[in-house]
């Protein structure tokens, strides 16, 4: 459900940070859950070839993801966080953040 980000128009970023809801996820994830995890790639990646989202990945140290993206507002930013799969089916926990990138690279 990504969608295409107008470029005339400019809009707020967010932040969301993804914490697997289930101790353990990370030594041992279940079938399930990781074909859950492949849809949340997939989900991003359309996202990113949309234009709303600007980096997404995990930490390598296993904590938590995390997904700088762009939305309208805050309503449209929680709607998008909900609708990625693995929020909605309760594998990663969510939590939302305005943000304003100060600098960013090329």
């Amino acid at each position: 459900m990504a969608e295409i980000i107008r470029r005339d128009v400019i809009m707020p970023d967010y932040l969301y940070l993804i914490h697997p809801f289930r101790h353990g996820f990370f030594d041992d994830p279940t079938a399930e859950e990781e074909a859950i995890m492949d849809e949340h790639f997939e989900y991003l990646k359309k996202g990113a070839e949309g234009g709303s989202v600007l980096l997404a990945g995990p930490c390598t140290d296993d904590t938590f993801g995390l997904v700088i993206f762009r939305a309208e507002n805050e309503q449209a930013a929680n709607a998008f966080m909900f609708a990625d799969p693995s929020v909605k089916k309760n594998v990663m926990v969510a939590e939302l953040h305005p943000l304003r990138i100060s600098i960013q690279g090329k």
